[in-house]
Protein backbone atom coordinates (compact mmCIF):
# COMPACT_ATOMS: atom_id res chain seq x y z
CA UNK A 1 0.00 0.00 0.00
CA UNK A 2 2.87 2.41 0.91
CA UNK A 3 4.46 1.55 -2.81
CA UNK A 4 1.23 2.36 -4.39
CA UNK A 5 0.35 6.00 -2.40
CA UNK A 6 4.44 6.41 -2.88
CA UNK A 7 4.04 5.95 -6.56
CA UNK A 8 0.93 7.90 -7.10
CA UNK A 9 2.32 10.68 -5.27
CA UNK A 10 5.36 10.62 -7.69
CA UNK A 11 3.55 10.72 -10.69
CA UNK A 12 1.51 13.89 -9.55
CA UNK A 13 4.84 15.31 -8.72
CA UNK A 14 5.71 14.52 -12.17
CA UNK A 15 2.71 15.71 -13.83
CA UNK A 16 2.91 19.30 -11.63
CA UNK A 17 6.64 19.89 -12.17
CA UNK A 18 5.87 19.11 -16.54
CA UNK A 19 2.97 21.81 -15.90
CA UNK A 20 4.91 23.87 -14.94
CA UNK A 21 7.17 23.95 -17.02
CA UNK A 22 4.82 23.78 -20.13
CA UNK A 23 3.41 27.35 -17.90
CA UNK A 24 6.97 28.73 -17.63
CA UNK A 25 7.48 28.17 -21.69
CA UNK A 26 4.40 29.99 -22.28
CA UNK A 27 4.65 32.89 -20.09
CA UNK A 28 8.17 33.06 -22.20
CA UNK A 29 5.71 33.78 -25.18
CA UNK A 30 3.88 36.32 -23.49
CA UNK A 31 5.22 40.21 -24.70
CA UNK A 32 7.57 41.78 -21.93
CA UNK A 33 5.86 44.81 -20.50
CA UNK A 34 7.66 47.35 -21.94
CA UNK A 35 7.98 46.43 -25.64
CA UNK A 36 7.06 49.18 -27.68
CA UNK A 37 8.14 52.48 -28.94
CA UNK A 38 9.63 55.04 -26.56
CA UNK A 39 10.78 58.34 -26.88
CA UNK A 40 14.12 59.22 -25.29
CA UNK A 41 15.50 62.66 -24.04
CA UNK A 42 18.45 62.82 -23.29
CA UNK A 43 20.48 65.56 -21.25
CA UNK A 44 23.51 67.14 -20.55
CA UNK A 45 23.81 68.26 -16.86
CA UNK A 46 28.06 68.05 -16.75
CA UNK A 47 30.61 68.02 -19.20
CA UNK A 48 30.92 69.11 -22.95
CA UNK A 49 28.52 66.91 -24.73
CA UNK A 50 26.16 67.92 -26.55
CA UNK A 51 23.19 69.64 -24.45
CA UNK A 52 20.49 67.43 -25.42
CA UNK A 53 18.58 65.73 -28.09
CA UNK A 54 15.94 63.54 -28.55
CA UNK A 55 15.32 59.95 -30.18
CA UNK A 56 13.18 56.71 -30.84
CA UNK A 57 13.95 53.44 -29.29
CA UNK A 58 12.04 50.17 -29.34
CA UNK A 59 12.18 47.66 -27.00
CA UNK A 60 11.74 43.84 -27.87
CA UNK A 61 11.49 40.95 -25.34
CA UNK A 62 13.41 43.46 -23.16
CA UNK A 63 16.17 44.41 -25.31
CA UNK A 64 16.40 47.89 -26.52
CA UNK A 65 17.42 48.89 -30.04
CA UNK A 66 17.72 52.03 -32.00
CA UNK A 67 17.37 52.14 -35.95
CA UNK A 68 19.14 55.47 -36.36
CA UNK A 69 22.42 54.06 -37.35
CA UNK A 70 24.92 56.56 -35.58
CA UNK A 71 25.21 55.37 -32.35
CA UNK A 72 24.59 51.72 -30.84
CA UNK A 73 22.69 50.40 -27.98
CA UNK A 74 22.84 47.64 -25.95
CA UNK A 75 20.77 47.45 -23.31
CA UNK A 76 18.10 45.07 -21.19
CA UNK A 77 14.74 46.34 -19.17
CA UNK A 78 14.23 43.94 -16.64
CA UNK A 79 10.25 42.83 -16.07
CA UNK A 80 10.17 44.80 -12.90
CA UNK A 81 11.56 48.16 -15.36
CA UNK A 82 15.03 48.45 -14.18
CA UNK A 83 16.66 50.04 -17.30
CA UNK A 84 20.87 48.94 -17.81
CA UNK A 85 22.46 50.02 -21.13
CA UNK A 86 25.27 51.02 -22.82
CA UNK A 87 25.42 53.30 -25.94
CA UNK A 88 28.33 53.37 -28.07
CA UNK A 89 29.36 55.94 -30.73
CA UNK A 90 32.73 55.16 -32.21
CA UNK A 91 35.23 54.86 -29.32
CA UNK A 92 33.09 56.77 -27.07
CA UNK A 93 30.31 54.93 -24.40
CA UNK A 94 28.17 56.27 -21.51
CA UNK A 95 26.20 53.56 -19.25
CA UNK A 96 22.70 54.53 -18.87
CA UNK A 97 20.59 53.18 -15.86
CA UNK A 98 17.28 53.98 -14.58
CA UNK A 99 13.95 52.81 -14.38
CA UNK A 100 10.49 52.23 -16.88
CA UNK A 101 7.00 52.78 -15.14
CA UNK A 102 3.95 50.83 -16.12
CA UNK A 103 2.34 53.63 -16.43
CA UNK A 104 4.52 54.78 -19.92
CA UNK A 105 7.25 57.11 -18.35
CA UNK A 106 10.70 56.59 -17.13
CA UNK A 107 13.83 58.11 -16.54
CA UNK A 108 17.34 57.50 -14.80
CA UNK A 109 21.45 58.78 -15.26
CA UNK A 110 23.81 58.33 -17.40
CA UNK A 111 27.84 59.11 -17.88
CA UNK A 112 30.46 58.93 -20.37
CA UNK A 113 32.92 56.17 -19.72
CA UNK A 114 35.85 57.72 -22.24
CA UNK A 115 37.89 60.16 -22.49
CA UNK A 116 35.62 63.09 -22.57
CA UNK A 117 33.80 63.33 -19.51
CA UNK A 118 29.99 63.83 -19.35
CA UNK A 119 26.65 62.82 -17.61
CA UNK A 120 23.38 63.84 -17.39
CA UNK A 121 20.15 62.36 -16.92
CA UNK A 122 17.44 60.84 -19.68
CA UNK A 123 13.43 60.43 -19.66
CA UNK A 124 11.32 58.41 -21.34
CA UNK A 125 7.92 58.26 -22.71
CA UNK A 126 5.80 55.33 -24.15
CA UNK A 127 4.57 56.09 -27.59
CA UNK A 128 2.96 53.13 -28.92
Amino acid sequence: MRLAILAVTSACFVAATLGSAEAAKKKVQVPHRYDGAWSIEVVTLDGPCDRAYRYGVQIRKGEASYAGGDFNISGRVSTAGAVRAVITRGSDSADVVGRLARGGTGGGTWNTTGVISCSGRWNAERRG
